[in-house]
């Protein structure tokens, strides 16, 4: 199978977007978000979509686009305070939220991708993020069952990437891309840099091209940050 194409557009082409469908996306805020694929899923005009995301992006950035036209229908997160739009659509209750722990949450996406049924953890217990959900004592100390995530389709975003789609990211966008890559069925990648299959060196491959079933070169612009804080000016040393 050929994996390298021209674009995020013909990305998505082998996607099978339909309505309804779950959607797992790589990011923690506006780091290591695949915004090309997700301008093309925007472009898509694909509706009622449950987006599974650590963050909602920002009010014109990340997720944050989609929720602006109302594709959202569900959003399965951990940290969703930097968006008016999704603030406004849920307290309206045009959205539906679903909040998790951050740990639980990149660990139902790892599930999700290992084929592993469901595991239990003790965060979470007492609270509303176990109400309905199955507790048992184990050695003592209560657990709560937390379900894997899986998704129709992934959107992921790598620094470097070669033409078996084989992935290495870069810093702290590595966030719950890898975890994301392999929980889709489908997988799409979009990388800053896209090099020859053998470029990589096999020993620093993060996400193996197994899980890939299509990616390519992006286009970007200036990096964004979602709040830009400075350090006041130190005085002089005497």
């Amino acid at each position: 199978m050929n994996k390298v194409v021209r674009d995020a557009r013909e990305a998505m082409e082998r996607a099978n977007l339909r309505d309804g469908m779950t959607v797992v996306l790589g990011g923690f805020g506006l780091c290591g978000i695949p915004e090309n694929l997700i301008l093309a899923l925007r472009d898509s005009g694909v509706k009622d979509l449950t987006c599974v995301s650590n963050n909602a992006g920002v009010d014109d950035g990340g997720l944050g686009l989609l929720l602006q036209t109302r594709q959202i229908r569900k959003m399965i997160s951990s940290y969703v305070g930097e968006n008016d739009t999704f603030e406004k659509q849920f307290l309206s209750g045009e959205l539906e939220v679903e909040l998790v722990p951050q740990g639980t949450f990149a660990e139902r996406i790892r599930a999700g991708g290992a084929g592993i049924g469901g595991f239990y953890t003790p965060t979470g217990v007492g609270t509303v993020v176990a109400e309905g959900k199955e507790t048992r004592v184990i050695g003592g100390r209560e657990y709560v069952l937390e379900m894997p995530i899986k998704g129709d389709l992934a959107l992921v975003k790598a620094w470097r990437g070669d033409h078996g789609g084989n992935l290495v990211y870069r810093a702290s966008t590595r966030n719950f891309n890898p975890m994301v890559a392999t929980a889709g069925e489908v997988t799409l990648a979009e990388v800053e840099e896209l090099v020859p299959t053998g470029s990589i060196d096999p020993e620093v491959v993060v996400t193996p091209g197994i899980f890939i079933d299509g990616i390519f070169q992006g286009t970007y612009g200036p990096k964004r940050i979602e709040k830009r804080t400075n350090r006041p000016k130190s005085s002089a040393r005497a």
